[in-house]
């Protein structure tokens, strides 16, 4: 299945390795991913070589896997991440990109004695009910990724999860990359520029829209750097990172039903549904209002165990308007109780019946029309995503 890059951390994970992905492709590797979670469609979690594993392959595999497994206990993830590897095993490759599903340490996909490279990404509060209850605890089980000897990229983190990778690190003699320290990037006039030890890289701006898209560009930069791979040179990275896609991520929605409604709003969806990913959505949020001075209004829908008022706290300067809905989940937070959240928080917010309802309110005020992003649980995006086969991830 190729060498492994193993993908841990609390928000951009998937960014990060989309940005892996493009730039590997765009070297001409053949490349085996294994994301989570999907929005729409179970295949959007494997791709085989660059391509979403067919309906025949994945019914076939999954039959082969429940063969061997021979009745016993075993998880959704665990079946899932048993199956994508089978998948891979069966074709071959140049690279495997495989994302962490949840934690690290004890995550199903933490199986591989010597990766080709270890990335973790910001650490984070969230699944404080499985990981938590503190930061150091939650660095802990992402760290668990980090293997003997082999090569680790972190990005930027907070002292308390930087002190335990470093630790981590130390303890197995991993040698670590940390950016800020170690390398950087960021953005300047509009291009991502990227300081590895050795050199600086001069890149196109990140095909992923937010400011905090040039951390995860520079991250899955340095990781491709740290694998050594002399086909992925600066213009594969180049043509890569600018063109990037990750359905879900700040994505702009131009089409389906909602896209319809819309008129002259510009209509936006991104899963952040944590304290972190707010605070990076409530910059891109005020980058897109200075651009026009048209005023951000926010749809959201969260599940239950979400620190919401954490996720609102991030948009008190900018107050934007919002409006708050549940979704087909049993355990999606009831619109009200969403919308109790923002308001203590001092947003002004109202409760919806509906995606569609809460998308009318947000259009029916006067003014000019306003930029709507639609955020919160990726369960949310992915009902959102799936009214119409248009909007369906490929």
């Amino acid at each position: 299945m190729g060498p492994v890059i193993h993908v841990a951390g609390t928000n951009g994970k998937g960014s990060t390795t989309a940005f892996l992905r493009a730039m590997a492709e765009a070297a001409g590797l053949r490349t085996h991913v294994l994301t989570s979670p999907h929005l729409v469609r179970f295949a959007e979690r494997i791709r085989i070589a660059g391509r979403l594993i067919s309906d025949e392959d994945l019914g076939r595999r999954i039959d082969e896997v429940e063969a061997a497994n021979q009745g016993e206990p075993i998880s959704f993830f665990e079946i899932t991440t048993a199956l994508a590897f089978h998948a891979f095993a069966a074709a071959p490759a140049d690279l495997c990109l495989v994302e962490v599903g949840l934690g690290g340490r004890f995550d199903a996909s933490n199986v591989f004695e010597r990766p080709a490279v270890s990335v973790i990404t910001p650490v984070d509060y969230d699944h404080l009910e499985m990981l938590g209850p503190g930061l150091d605890r939650i660095a802990w089980e992402k760290a668990g990724i980090i293997k003997a000897g082999r090569p680790v990229v972190s990005a930027r983190q907070r002292p308390e999860a930087e002190a335990v990778i470093e630790a981590e690190a130390a303890a197995l003699d991993a040698p670590l990359w940390l950016m800020g320290r170690d390398f950087d990037a960021w953005e300047e006039r509009g291009r991502l520029v990227v300081q590895a030890p050795d050199r600086l890289i001069d890149l196109p701006p990140p095909g992923l829209l937010g400011p905090h898209q040039y951390a995860n560009a520079g991250l899955a930069v340095a990781a491709l750097l740290a694998l050594g791979d002399p086909r992925l040179d600066e213009a594969a990275m180049a043509r890569g990172v600018a063109a990037a896609t990750w359905p879900g991520r700040f994505q702009r929605l131009t089409k389906g039903p909602l896209a319809a409604m819309a008129g002259d709003a510009d209509l936006w969806i991104d899963g952040a549904h944590n304290p972190h990913a707010g605070h990076a959505l409530a910059e891109a949020c005020a980058r897109l209002s200075a651009r026009d001075g048209r005023p951000v209004t926010l749809i959201v829908g969260m599940l239950g165990r979400k620190d919401a008022s954490g996720f609102f706290a991030a948009f008190t300067a900018s107050s934007p308007r919002v409006f708050t809905t549940a979704f087909h989940s049993p355990s999606a937070t009831p619109a009200e109780a969403l919308a109790e959240a923002a308001r203590s928080q001092g947003l002004e917010a109202r409760a919806a019946d509906g995606v569609e309802d809460a998308l009318r309110q947000a259009l029916a005020g006067e003014g000019a029309a306003p930029h709507v992003v639609i955020c919160g649980s990726l369960h949310f995006i992915g009902d959102v995503l799936a009214l119409s086969p248009d909007t369906w991830p490929a």
